[in-house]
């Protein structure tokens, strides 16, 4: 196995840190002559011209052996739209896609656990749905190769939507005069349209325009201006200390799997991650690298949303991914890098 010293979770899906509480002292006797003012430690300045350029290398890559993306009709899209925010989709007709990937909170609702069936929580956090298809696969074990084969998951997931089976769903759409048309608008060479697979060919297809074009993203197209001096020296460090061994690409994340604790034992960690997929022992404790973009509006952090804010989720990836105790100049760096990774939500006429 490779042991490549990253953040996996810059999850930083599944970065955060808690920032130190202040000590009270004593107040000291007046002296005779006042100290002068410490003067601050000058902060270093931003990365120059060269530097950035090869920083900026890491995140214009695609994964190796990525598939082009599907051509995906305007019908097809639509569709998708309506069926992501429509709740018969589910047993009980009361959960959608969106009510755990909320499109206007950047596609997560900020618990640890998501709410499903009769108020069932899983084991793990509900990851965002914007960017996800430039991911390796989908569900933090990568057990969904592809979005489609995601999106058919939670609806027989007896936890989440709990449909009983296939013909449940099928029959629940079909029952719908306007889904029917829109099915064969979808899929018009189909002789039966209305059908689960086209139902998540259709929520893929969707979710594939789902994406976040952030200031970072003009700073790649060469407008260095659009970083603060913090926010490069935040993705120099983000850089040098390791952290885009599992956080790279499009995505800033999202195309490898990773130990979590690849340094040291991360504590109490009794999710088997990848394991449970795939049953191999070499994957366990593994789990695939979160997209990185938003990560500032996606909390709490991790696959089980144990970490509540993105300072502690830096420290605790520098200690126990990386092997270092970062300082607070690195953290506050990295962080202001990390907060120019969010980007602008579509239009609200798309998510609606």
């Amino acid at each position: 196995m490779l042991r490549t010293r990253l953040l996996p979770w810059f999850t930083l899906s599944a970065l955060g840190l808690g920032a130190l509480a202040g000590c009270e002292r004593a107040p000291e006797a007046p002296a005779v002559a006042p100290p002068a003012p410490a003067v601050a430690a000058a902060k270093p300045p931003a990365p120059d011209a060269v530097a950035v350029a090869k920083l900026a290398s890491h995140f214009f890559q695609a994964p190796r052996g990525e598939a082009p993306l599907p051509a995906d009709t305007e019908a097809q899209v639509a569709l998708g739209r309506m069926l992501f925010h429509e709740p018969r989709l589910s047993k009980n007709h009361d959960v959608s896609c969106n009510t755990c990937h909320g499109l206007d909170t950047f596609g997560v609702d900020n618990k640890a656990l998501s709410d499903g069936h009769r108020g069932q929580k899983g084991s793990r956090n509900s990851p965002t749905v914007y960017n996800a298809a430039r991911h390796i696969a989908q569900f933090w074990d990568g057990r969904a190769a592809t979005l489609e084969a995601q999106a058919e998951g939670p609806m027989m997931n007896p936890v989440e939507m709990a449909m009983p089976d296939a013909k449940r769903v099928e029959a629940t759409l079909s029952s719908m005069p306007e889904y029917t048309a829109r099915f064969h608008a979808a899929f018009p060479k189909e002789r039966k349209p209305v059908t689960l697979a086209h139902a998540a060919k259709a929520l893929a297809a969707f979710e594939r325009t789902l994406t976040t074009p952030s200031r970072f993203d003009r700073f790649l197209a060469g407008e260095h201006a659009a970083l603060s001096v913090a926010e490069q020296r935040g993705l120099e460090a983000f850089v040098t200390t390791g952290c885009t061994t599992c956080h790279n690409g499009p995505a800033v994340g999202g195309t490898s799997f990773q130990k979590l604790g690849l340094v040291e034992e991360y504590p109490m960690l009794t999710d088997a991650g990848r394991f449970d997929a795939t049953k191999n022992e070499d994957d366990r404790g593994y789990f695939r690298v979160p997209t990185l973009r938003n990560v500032e509006k996606t909390g709490p952090y991790l696959h089980d949303g144990s970490v509540q804010d993105l300072p502690t989720m830096v420290r605790l990836m520098g200690r126990y991914q990386l092997g270092r105790t970062l300082k607070d100049g690195e953290v506050d760096d990295l962080v202001a890098f990390l907060k120019s990774l969010t980007g602008e939500l579509p239009p609200a006429e798309r998510i609606s």
